[in-house]
């Protein structure tokens, strides 16, 4: 079997395709638990982390005893009243919320028209409609993320040029968009269920 210098090259980069976002993403996870490990002291490896989610999930049950929730809804009302404090408090939580609670915020994906003149348009997720309370009556709140990078821009746009996407995976989507297109956005249930009727 002769090999050439194209097929060595080849190799190579089916070895980096795999190795690299493999070797990545392990790295990030083992770093990120090192450090949630680090924040409570044990000599065993581990322990801190067991440590850290049986306590967050019993303060979550605590939540839902109704002397403990007064306690915190106290708490929180005296952080509030803390000038730099209710501000980090405030921002924290509520992105906080916007990933993991009830009522998710980048659930609302969207195509917005940014310029007129070039036909250009961006992906986002509609996070205010309601303005109002800033005297904005004819804008709406779009976030738009950046493309590797785990950050992104909040611009107020006119409802003219937003129009809503028939796609529900919000997490694919914003994969999709952080990957700068490269990550392949995958059919929802419903949309498969659409597209098979489709070919009958």
């Amino acid at each position: 079997m002769k090999v050439t210098f194209s097929t060595i090259v080849t190799y190579f980069f089916r070895g980096l395709l795999i190795t690299v976002p493999l070797a990545g993403t392990i790295y990030i996870v083992i770093s990120f638990l090192e450090w949630l490990d680090s924040l409570l002291k044990f000599r065993t490896w581990g322990v801190g982390i067991i440590v850290i989610l049986v306590s967050l999930t019993f303060i979550g049950y605590l939540t839902s005893l109704f002397v403990a929730r007064s306690f915190f809804e106290w708490f929180e009302r005296l952080l509030l009243r803390l000038p730099m404090v209710s501000l980090i408090y405030t921002s924290i939580k509520d992105l906080m919320a916007a990933f993991v609670g009830e009522e998710k915020k980048f659930s609302k994906s969207v195509l917005v028209k940014l310029n007129s003149e070039n036909e250009v348009y961006r992906l986002g997720f509609i996070t205010a409609e309601d303005l109002s309370l800033l005297g904005i009556h004819d804008l709406i709140g779009v976030y738009f993320p950046h493309s590797y990078n785990i950050s992104g821009n909040l611009y107020l746009v006119p409802s003219k040029n937003i129009k809503p996407i028939d796609y529900e995976n919000s997490a694919d989507l914003m994969k999709f968009i952080a990957s700068g297109g490269v990550s392949e956005l995958l059919l929802t249930e419903n949309k498969e269920q659409e597209y098979g009727e489709d070919l009958l």
